[in-house]
């Protein structure tokens, strides 16, 4: 009988303090092992992330100044200072140089292909501390031919041609500006002219010319390269105008 009755006690005992506490660091480990690998997981989707957007905003800087150089309008202005003044001299709106460049085109950030001519300035800028160079553009509204001649402080020779050449105020960066690319190791700005047989082609860093240039090849390389990225590269794209900017659009 008192045999019968242990027996009957140990199966009635219930769980003991420390077979809970088995349980309850096996439970903890497999919460902490499921939280570990979603961390994981969730970092590799979040870097998997910034790399495809990183690839694509590259992409997509690249696209647009290609379509922004692509639409690029040849405008004959006339240098006005003042707008009150009278007319001054009349010159095709280009200007280019190493580090800034000027044009009217038909792509804007703004409206793409489908608005209002813009006036865009691009400029190469210091970035912040150490994170080298950046490549800006501005965005000014085009009213018609003349407003760009309000950007010309004066006709001045060129130093190369003799030929004059409007002398415009440096590009600014503003709250406005849109950073095309940043980072750079460097950002250069250089235009092709047609040159006689045998070279055919020459690369400039300033345009003076009456004409147009035939290319724009802005060249620049990442301060930091990242074999995993995509990387800014240089680009080259060809101007389409090939009638001068000074004569008269007429059928021949």
């Amino acid at each position: 009988m008192l045999a019968r009755a242990n027996g009957a006690r140990r199966r009635n005992r219930g769980t003991t303090l420390l077979e809970l506490l088995i349980a309850v660091t096996l439970v903890s480990l497999l919460a902490v092992g499921i939280m570990t690998a979603m961390r994981v997981g969730l970092s590799a989707l979040s870097k998997s992330n910034d790399k495809l957007m990183g690839n694509r905003r590259i992409a997509s800087v690249q696209k647009l100044l290609e379509a922004e150089i692509a639409g690029l309008i040849p405008v004959a202005t006339e240098c006005r200072p003042d707008p009150a003044a009278p007319p001054g001299a009349k010159f095709p709106f280009f200007e280019g140089r190493p580090d800034e460049m000027r044009f009217v085109s038909s792509y804007s950030l703004q409206e793409a292909a489908r608005g209002y001519p813009r006036v865009l300035e691009f400029r190469v800028i210091q970035g912040e501390k150490d994170e080298g160079v950046r490549l800006i553009v501005n965005e000014l509204f085009y009213t018609g031919p003349q407003s760009p001649g309000t950007l010309c402080l004066a006709m001045l020779p060129d130093p190369v041609t003799g030929e004059p050449v409007p002398r415009m105020p440096a590009v600014q960066a503003g709250a406005s500006s849109f950073v095309l690319a940043d980072k750079l190791a460097y950002c250069r700005l250089i235009y092709r002219d047609k040159a006689p047989p045998p070279l055919f082609e020459k690369w400039v860093p300033v345009w003076g010319r009456t004409q147009l240039p035939t290319a724009i090849r802005i060249e620049m390389a990442p301060l930091a390269p990242d074999p995993a990225r995509l990387q800014m590269t240089s680009i080259t794209a060809p101007v389409r105008v090939n009638k001068m900017v000074m004569g008269d659009y007429v059928d021949e």
